[in-house]
């Protein structure tokens, strides 16, 4: 059995965690960690990490960035494989849990969906065969989300700025830029509002016709699912940085 510890485990992703984690039975919750704790689970709940009675073979994180870089440091401490599936990092932190990685195997994806990994290499293609086109992204999630544009909005970004070999650049703000649309940029929407799992699209725009790629995702369970077997996979590799594309190989 592989032992699991789940930060984050009282938010609504941690939850569904919980809840799917039955489902693999090579899998065993044996504690979660939250600042919060109101006493409905079955598990010990901690709110410090000097409490953590029994090692876990693996993390799975899913939180906010702060609550990461915490439980970041237990698992390079204790040499606990980890599991990333929170978003909204800087450029500075990414980089932070690279240098970790050296340290521990560490999984990271901004979107745990086989599908929206799927809609990662369909949209690289598109791009590579519809040259000179306008690309803008849409992202909608939940009034409750905290970061944006989404985390999965820039993994779709970087696969399209990777294969035109980092030639675009990134427009989060038109509203100070009193200028017409640059050429070579991606332009991002993002809206919040209800209780929308995520929905993503990106347009292709050309002189006389729109290409679109879009994605719903209906269930939060998709993105435990990803997580748990994200955590199966890890626990069997070595030290390094792992993503979703390792796991589909």
């Amino acid at each position: 059995m592989i032992k699991v510890l789940i930060n984050g485990c009282n938010g609504r992703m941690g939850q569904v965690l919980v809840n799917e984690i039955d489902r693999f039975p090579e899998l065993l919750l044996i504690g979660g960690f939250d600042i919060h704790d109101e006493g409905k689970n079955t598990f010990p709940v901690y709110s410090n990490i000097e409490d953590i009675k029994e090692k876990p073979d693996v993390i799975i994180d899913f939180s906010i960035p702060v609550s990461t870089f915490n439980i970041l440091n237990y698992a390079v401490n204790q040499k606990v494989p980890i599991v990333i599936a929170t978003t909204g990092f800087t450029k500075e932190q990414l980089e932070e849990i690279r240098v970790a990685s050296t340290l521990i195997p560490i999984f990271q994806s901004s979107n745990m969906s086989f599908d929206i990994n799927l809609m990662k290499k369909i949209v690289a293609q598109v791009a590579s065969n519809l040259i000179g086109t306008d690309i803008e992204i849409t992202e909608t999630h939940h009034n409750r989300k905290v970061d944006a544009p989404s985390g999965t909005a820039i993994l779709l970004a970087d696969a399209i700025n990777e294969v035109m070999e980092e030639t675009l650049t990134y427009n989060f703000n038109r509203h100070d830029i009193h200028e017409k649309r640059k050429t070579n940029e991606i332009g991002f929407s993002s809206i919040r509002g209800g209780n929308i799992v995520g929905e993503h699209c990106v347009q292709f725009f050309g002189e006389h016709e729109t290409f679109e790629i879009k994605h719903t995702s209906y269930s939060r369970n998709v993105f435990a699912e990803g997580a748990l077997k994200s955590a199966i996979f890890l626990v069997k590799q070595s030290n390094g940085y792992y993503g979703m594309d390792d796991m589909v190989k």
